[in-house]
């Protein structure tokens, strides 16, 4: 079971015999002032809750593998649409930015990968990591970049 609050994402310990799955909601501290990406985060923060919750409950390893496809296909074209924002605005902290981006779908493609191949299920580590690496994203690179598009668009 878990419980979030605005801004806070809290995991409390499931009862026995119940899987534990995190629950994200997109509220205003994750806003990066540009209204066209705070929508794609929006987005991605849906899939995730999918993802998260199909793997809690236990679903099968053909749907979670959908979802994980969906969640890295929104994911790419994401990426691709920040960092065309960055180009178009001259953004200087454009590389960086794409080389965290292309970390991450390494990352993805990897998982992806193993899906296909083994036919293996994602993982309750593997989801949280994703949560990890999507928040930490937006929180340390997209906040930057976001005060900057702010100005310049």
């Amino acid at each position: 079971m878990v419980v979030a609050s605005r801004g806070e994402h809290r995991a409390h310990p499931a009862p026995a015999g119940e899987a534990t799955m995190k629950e994200l909601t997109w509220d205003q501290t994750l806003s990066v002032e540009v209204p066209e990406i705070d929508e794609d985060h929006r987005r991605l923060v849906d899939l995730y809750n999918i993802l998260s919750h199909a793997v809690a409950e236990g679903e099968s390893a053909e749907y979670i593998a959908a979802v994980t496809d969906e969640l890295i296909a929104c994911t790419v074209w994401h990426f691709r649409h920040e960092e065309r924002l960055m180009l178009k605005h001259g953004y200087d902290g454009l590389a960086e930015h794409k080389a965290e981006h292309e970390e991450l779908m390494a990352s993805a493609k990897d998982l992806q990968q193993k899906l296909q191949d083994q036919g293996k299920t994602v993982s309750s580590d593997e989801v949280q990591f994703l949560e990890r690496w999507l928040m930490g994203h937006i929180y340390g690179a997209d906040m930057p970049m976001g005060a900057y598009l702010s100005k310049a668009m």
